[in-house]
């Protein structure tokens, strides 16, 4: 990822001179963090969209959404640290990216996810282009990636550092990869049957994108879980240049030509052991 070098040189310049903190900035070898999340892909009307719930224990998710153009290319997405890293986002040509856990517990010598993607919507313009950006960088752990572009064509790479990179057409994707490993993380999320439940609503005739976003609101899709906590729910539109941010009774509305620097607090109530 050349292209990020030396926005890595002054993330590091940021510390000083802490060989720790320089491979912590670099994202190399992350360690394994279990993680739900699902995604829709919607091609009817109103799309194309992504529908997205994020999964995770809220007290380690950062609380940053943004605009950058590190290059003079804008990026909106959901910032994760350390520097750099995105689990979900759209840039200006329109190209979506979003991430889910693959299931798996490997680790190998590679790069997070987080600093994957957001490589991808600093230099790709549409699904192809992202695919093989995808496949040749080293991941450390099994990950899924899911990329729309404005035409609607749209895939799912499985990523792993035990495995070639696959690329899936399914218009879903949870938190496993072709099957479900055994005692995987994918079982402990429920998510073979995540998957099913929005493959089904995909399917239902009368099916609209409002619709579809109300289910990620209602179980299986939506978890009050401690340690799977939903943390938000996005829907990305590609050919628009927006992203709608959601939680219950809220809609964060962010577009390339209108994005408002603003703060919300989201009371998640008592969640379930």
């Amino acid at each position: 990822m050349p292209e990020l070098v030396h926005r890595y040189d002054e993330a590091c310049a940021l510390v000083g001179d802490d060989d720790l903190a320089h491979r912590i900035l670099s994202h190399y070898r992350p360690p394994p963090i279990v993680h739900g999340c699902s995604q829709a892909i919607w091609l009817g009307d109103g799309g194309p969209a992504l529908v997205r719930n994020y999964d995770f224990p809220l007290d380690i998710v950062s609380d940053r959404f943004e605009l950058t153009a590190w290059s003079g290319h804008r990026v909106i997405a959901k910032a994760q640290r350390p520097w750099g890293g995105c689990l979900d986002g759209i840039n200006e040509d329109g190209l979506v990216a979003s991430i889910t856990d693959g299931g798996g517990h490997t680790q190998g010598l590679g790069f997070s996810v987080i600093l994957m993607l957001r490589y991808v919507l600093e230099t790709c313009s549409d699904v192809d282009q992202a695919i093989a950006a995808l496949s040749r960088i080293p991941i450390a752990l099994s990950q899924n990636v899911t990329v729309l572009d404005r035409t609607g064509q749209f895939a799912t790479v499985f990523l792993g550092p035990d495995r070639e990179p696959f690329v899936s057409r399914i218009p879903a994707c949870t938190n496993h990869q072709e099957t479900t490993p055994k005692f995987s993380s994918a079982a402990l999320t429920r998510s073979v049957e995540r998957q099913r439940s929005i493959l089904a609503a995909l399917k239902e005739p009368t099916m609209t994108l409002e619709r579809l976003i109300a289910k990620f609101f209602e179980p299986p899709l939506y978890s009050r879980r401690e340690g799977f906590t939903t943390v938000y729910t996005a829907v990305y539109f590609p050919a628009e240049g927006c992203v709608d941010y959601l939680w219950p009774g809220k809609r964060w509305s962010q577009r390339f030509n209108h994005f408002v620097v603003g703060k919300y607090t989201h009371d998640y109530g008592e969640l379930l052991s």
